[in-house]
């Protein structure tokens, strides 16, 4: 019997060696992919480090069909590199049947009453947290916004308090770090001893494990488990549609991926709102004034076009399971990585007016479009507590307008900097801040003002 043959077509790309590739991706914030998109277009194939040969789409209706194919078509666990540091339990490393399974029990915590809970742990962060802050210094805030993610997700996630609160805490941002590094770099992974990257890392994880393991035992002990509200506390009261319960490793794996996924990312889109209100003082001084007000509206807005002119997360992407992935007019054969880059479509001056331009009111009134509006990804891989980033932003951003006056700047913008995954304000997203008289929870102490 004759082998099958092939019939796959693929979009033209460059030719450029995957070192070279690697080095602009890192160093250029996704530059390279938007000049490739002007040149040729909606879709081009490229060879990439790590992810191997890869399709890059960048028009709605490409986008749609990447995120609305079968989950046997195209597949994101089984070569996940994310999914290789967080754990086999990870919805980062599952797929099909089994990923839908496990989104469907994790998707109760973020929607709902459930979310207003979580809102007043966030403001207390918030609150806690900026009134360290210090008047008339330039500082980097996102330090700032990583310790408040990082108590908000402990506490409303993990429902840690007091000492394992601590132990996490101290634990988990190297971990987090590091693993964030480690996905890019395959070979780095391997536990080659404890000075090792890799032995680094599985160390870490196992002082993760040990700590969880003795927290699902304190939680299943608790008399007012049924009470708790944080996520843990739903997960081990949770059943899947057969009537089994979620193991302690899938536990593990999985609050590991909630703080991955919205610790960092979300603090670091927050400096990014701190960097760009700054260079927009028309912007600041009426979203200052909705604070005073109890309103809401420009401040969604402002969030969502920070997410769309410096989105953190700058792809996401599928690989193909199915000997032939039909796309547009072209056939991506088995293996293909299919790329929707938010860096292209959000700087598409067709489906944003002034793409370069940071204009909140585009998204006054009017929803982000699911298909050129991609910070989250999309379809049944979206990010799962999307809803809880954009109510933490919100609570973040209100408490801190709230309380203070942010001092704007002429200065340039602050460029882009790869943290592994992310990529955030390479300054830190510096800012100058002033207490408001009376500011929502914040009293001016004498050991915080600074002479001007």
């Amino acid at each position: 019997m004759s082998a099958m043959v092939s019939t796959a077509t693929l979009p033209p790309g460059p030719r450029i060696p995957k070192a070279i590739a690697a080095v602009f991706l890192l160093g250029n914030r996704g530059g390279m992919l938007r000049r490739l998109g002007e040149r040729y277009g909606d879709a081009f194939s490229i060879e990439l480090p790590v992810l191997g040969p890869s399709v890059v789409v960048s028009s709605p209706e490409l986008v749609k069909q990447m995120f609305t194919a079968s989950p046997e078509v195209l597949v994101f666990g089984e070569s996940s590199p994310l999914g290789a540091v967080l754990g086999p339990g990870s919805l980062f490393s599952l797929d099909g049947a089994e990923h839908l399974r496990e989104r469907r029990l994790l998707l109760p915590p973020f929607h709902g009453d459930r979310m207003k809970a979580y809102e007043a742990i966030i403001e207390e962060e918030a609150l806690r947290e900026m009134g360290r802050w210090q008047e008339g210094v330039e500082f980097e805030t996102l330090p700032s916004f990583m310790r408040i993610t990082l108590n908000a997700i402990l506490r409303a996630v993990f429902g840690a308090e007091g000492p394992n609160q601590q132990r996490l805490a101290e634990l988990l941002p190297h971990y987090v770090a590091l693993a964030s590094k480690l996905t890019l770099l395959p070979w780095a992974r391997r536990d080659l001893g404890r000075f090792s990257p890799g032995g680094r890392l599985a160390r870490q994880r196992g002082e993760y494990d040990a700590i969880v393991d003795a927290m699902i035992d304190e939680t299943l002990a608790d008399p007012q488990l049924e009470e708790r509200s944080d996520v843990m506390a739903l997960l081990l009261r949770a059943h899947y549609e057969d009537g089994a319960t979620m193991s302690r490793s899938a536990i593990a794996d999985e609050l590991l991926t909630l703080l991955a996924a919205g610790h960092e990312t979300t603090a670091t889109s927050l400096a990014w709102a701190v960097e760009r209100l700054r260079r927009a003082p028309w912007i600041l001084a009426r979203l200052q004034s909705e604070a005073q007000d109890g309103g809401s509206e420009l401040r969604t807005a402002t969030i969502q076009e920070v997410q769309r002119t410096r989105p953190v997360i700058i792809a996401t992407s599928r690989v193909v399971a199915a000997e032939e992935f039909q796309l547009g007019p072209w056939s991506v054969p088995k293996g293909h990585r299919v790329i929707a880059s938010a860096t292209i479509i959000h700087n598409d001056e067709r489906f944003f007016e002034r793409p370069k331009q940071f204009e909140p009111d585009r998204f006054v009134g009017s929803k982000p479009d699911t298909y050129t509006w991609i910070p989250f990804g999309g379809g049944t891989r979206r990010c799962i507590g999307a809803a809880f980033a954009q109510m933490e932003m919100d609570v973040v951003l209100r408490v801190l307008l709230g309380s203070f006056e942010l001092q704007t700047t002429g200065e340039p913008g602050e460029k882009w900097q790869s943290r592994g995954v992310a990529f955030a304000p390479a300054s830190g997203g510096r800012a100058v801040v002033r207490r408001r008289p009376g500011g929502q929870g914040l009293e001016p102490r004498d050991s915080d003002l600074v002479a001007a």
